[in-house]
């Protein structure tokens, strides 16, 4: 795609920038649209972080601000919308906030392109998440058939019984890549919006014949994502409790795995998606195709981060066996979708990309709310 003018929403945030830096790279005139969220910048006064590039132009405001969102899409061609609210916990007590800004920041967003901006957007992607999907994909280690399990009730989790069970069994079922055809059973209100914010753009990209792209992404980690923020990646989180010297909480056994992809990865992904029409109408998964036990992201992080302290007692992850409602057992990507349509690969494996994340983390101060976090849900009967 020659040289355009793109809007990014949320582009002063972890995953946006990082887009944004690519587009610069390419010669592309980008224009970000971000409200510099506290939770996630801390105060600022309206400045952009430090790595924001200096080439993009910055506009602030909020995706609920119908008119400043409509003055920010003027001239554009290619809309990445990354803005939302994050946090699968937390939208579980803030429901009004995460729907306002997740599912009706987005109706603002696409209303303003249908009504008055049609005739120059030429490309939609927007962000959605894995978490739409809830369990991934399982199979009966029996058979090697796929099941779909019940989700793990109360008196199955309490009896410490963690793994999703084949239905009319007493197996664990196992995971397997989750694939774009599993089912989508979302179990949280974030979820929820990232689902309503992917059928929105499909929907809307049909009817009116824009071609729209949605990326659903896998655990995304690296370098600019906000330490002090509770309810990020958990990797993030677990480098803000080792920086203050605590060792991490860790919900169930630790053995629920999750697919760590890389931000580079996903800003690829989205230029890939931005460049290729045969991903024109379709979600498609970004991820790794491997999966990572939360214990094991827990010890891999203590080891680079204090290699000389790994024994050390207050420092060792603390197996909670606890549980959320919302949480999930096991979701990692098929990415068989992403290789075909974008000539995806995922270039950086999981342990070199801690590296890169470890020397970022040493240059920052991170705030660990994490024990404030824990008792809001506990107070809602959330844990």
């Amino acid at each position: 795609m020659c040289s355009s003018t793109i809007l990014v929403t949320g582009g002063a945030g972890f995953i946006g920038s990082h887009i944004v830096d690519l587009l610069v790279e390419r010669g592309h005139r980008v224009r970000v649209f971000d409200n510099l969220d506290p939770q996630v910048h801390g105060e600022r006064g309206g400045r952009p972080p430090e790595y924001f590039n200096p080439a993009a132009e910055f506009v602030p405001g909020d995706v609920r601000d119908a008119a400043a969102l409509g003055r920010a899409l003027e001239g554009v061609e290619v809309v990445f919308h990354e803005a939302a609210a994050v946090g699968v916990a937390q939208s579980m007590y803030e429901i009004r906030r995460y729907c306002e800004i997740n599912t009706v920041g987005t109706a603002n967003l696409l209303d303003l392109i249908v009504n008055r901006h049609r005739d120059h957007i030429r490309k939609m992607i927007v962000a959605s998440s894995m978490s739409i999907y809830g369990e991934g994909q399982y199979v009966d280690p029996a058979d090697g058939k796929v099941v779909i399990p019940q989700p793990r009730g109360e008196a199955q989790l309490r009896a410490g019984r963690w793994e999703m069970i084949v239905p009319g069994t007493d197996r664990a079922a196992r995971p397997v890549p989750c694939p774009e055809t599993k089912p989508i059973e979302p179990t949280s209100i974030y979820a929820v919006n990232k689902r309503d914010q992917e059928e929105m753009f499909l929907t809307v990209g049909r009817a009116y014949g824009i071609p729209a792209v949605a990326l659903r992404y896998f655990n995304v980690y690296g370098p600019r994502q906000a330490l002090s923020n509770p309810y990020t990646g958990v990797a993030a989180i677990f480098c803000a409790r080792y920086l203050n010297g605590r060792g991490p909480a860790i919900f169930e056994d630790g053995g629920q795995s999750r697919d760590f992809t890389h931000v580079r990865d996903i800003a690829r992904a989205n230029l890939l998606a931005m460049e290729r029409p045969e991903a024109d109408g379709r979600a498609i998964n970004v991820g790794t195709g491997r999966a990572i036990t939360i214990l094991q992201v827990a010890r891999m992080l203590l080891e680079r981060l204090h290699p000389e302290r790994r024994d050390d007692p207050a420092l060792q992850p603390a197996i909670e066996h606890r549980f959320r409602a919302g949480d999930i057992r096991h979701c990692y990507a098929d990415i068989t979708r992403a290789r075909a349509l974008l000539g995806y690969e995922p270039t950086i494996a999981y342990e070199d990309g801690l590296t890169e994340l470890i020397e970022w983390v040493r240059t920052q101060r991170a705030v660990d709310r994490t024990e404030t976090a824990i008792r809001e849900l506990a107070d809602r009967r959330l844990v």
